[in-house]
């Protein structure tokens, strides 16, 4: 069986034990930090065990980097890297938001750049994002690439949650100048609709995201034709540690791109 495939379905399980449980009192509970450094949930937990059992049902050689479970060796010869966040907007997910998502992806080696396949499903409704390297990206079936025209609205991503008030100050002249800024509160799905062409950039600057949170948006918004970019604006990458915090920078365009930075520079 191909990683991607592996990947799908263990998204479509994990899709088929929470899509019940979000929003009840059962989806919460307090389960300890997790090894990503966030209170653990019982759906994170359904949820991650979810995609375990079934990587030990088909003995698929890997080591496991689980958002919550920490690091699993299912293999003493791996093949490479799951990257998991088996939840992503676990509190969008306690709480019923329908805006959370499953997050797999696989690396052959310890770098984001060696990131080959990704799948991000939104749990509130089974759609499903996914990309192999040098393959595309897909939504449901259909190919799909990040927004190049000139849009009606210019639509800007930005996640400032738990941000410092320099950030704050730095990022004033966007939400200034442009009316239409969004945050959904689950960094993966929402580089998964960047990547449809929903958005037209996507910026995290806090330096605090988890590479669990954007290993598979890596690989489906650089096959959707974006730029993912660090805060210097070079190319984004870096190891896989569960220490690593990165900032990000996903556009669909050099246009935007400069448009917006001259904001944040200015």
């Amino acid at each position: 069986m191909e990683v991607l495939e592996i990947l799908r379905e263990a998204s479509n399980r994990i899709y088929k034990n929470v899509k019940d449980l979000a929003g009840t009192n059962d989806a919460a509970g307090d389960f300890g930090v997790g090894a990503g450094g966030d209170i653990s949930r019982n759906i994170d937990i359904v949820a991650e065990k979810t995609v375990l059992d079934y990587l030990k049902e088909i003995n698929f050689e890997c080591i496991v980097l689980g958002e919550e479970c920490g690091r699993v060796e299912l293999s003493k010869n791996p093949k490479g890297f799951v990257i998991m966040d088996a939840i992503d907007g676990s509190a969008n997910a306690v709480r019923g938001v329908p805006f959370f998502c499953s997050s797999l992806a696989f690396a052959t080696e310890n770098k984001l750049s060696s990131i080959t396949d990704g799948v991000i499903t939104n749990l509130s409704n089974g759609e499903m994002y996914w990309a192999s390297k040098n393959k595309g990206a897909f939504y449901n079936n259909k190919q799909i690439k990040v927004h190049k025209k000139d849009p009606i609205y210019k639509i800007v991503g930005i996640n400032t949650s738990g941000s410092s008030i320099e950030l704050m100050n730095k990022l004033h002249p966007i939400f200034e100048n442009y009316n239409h800024t969004r945050h959904f509160g689950a960094n993966a799905l929402e580089m998964a609709m960047f990547a449809r062409g929903l958005m037209d950039i996507f910026i995290d600057l806090r330096n605090k995201i988890r590479i669990q949170d954007i290993a598979a948006g890596y690989v489906i918004v650089k096959e959707a034709g974006g730029m993912l970019l660090d805060a210097n604006l070079n190319p984004l990458d870096t190891d896989l540690s569960y220490e690593t915090r990165v900032s990000f920078i996903a556009a669909a365009n050099q246009e935007i791109l400069d448009e917006i930075m001259s904001q944040i520079n200015s």
